[in-house]
């Protein structure tokens, strides 16, 4: 229903718990560029536990490679460095949610060439910079999932 599109992950813990997200939400996983860790390192599989087998994934080399398989106007950039907040936005099924490495995000050329479409979870407190990758992951794809289901 989704795709949840993770940019140069570094920390495998996360990326097997949004596998594990995916497994129970229908959602595609795709991992894009290049991996902190190996698809078959151990911490990623404990954290998908024995879900990491029902994971729809989908590895691309690159970013530009990704984008040639979705539709680039139903695509959103997640990221700290945003103004508009996740709740503005009307998802469909089928969009994608891009989200960038843990520590360095996505790159701003990204964020450029999709500028309206970059969003943030907004974090009132201003006392961390950013959310972990799985926690924000989660968060914006179950608002999109609240919006075009029939729960």
């Amino acid at each position: 229903m989704f795709h949840l599109v993770l940019y140069e992950p570094e920390i495998p813990a996360n990326t097997g718990n949004i596998g594990r997200l995916c497994v129970a939400t229908g959602a595609t996983l795709h991992l894009v560029g290049r991996l902190g860790f190996h698809l078959d390192d151990r911490t990623l599989r404990r954290a998908g536990l024995d879900y990491w087998r029902d994971v729809k994934l989908v590895r691309h080399d690159t970013l530009a490679e990704f984008e040639t398989t979705i539709d680039v106007n139903r695509l959103f950039c997640l990221s700290a460095h945003a103004n508009t907040p996740y709740t503005r936005q009307i998802y469909q099924p089928g969009d994608a949610l891009l989200f960038g490495s843990e520590s360095r995000g996505l790159p701003p050329e990204v964020l450029a060439r999709h500028a309206g479409r970059v969003l943030t979870i907004p974090q009132p407190s201003g006392k961390v910079r950013s959310l972990n990758l799985a926690t924000a992951v989660g968060i914006v794809l179950y608002e999109a999932l609240r919006q075009v289901c029939d729960w």
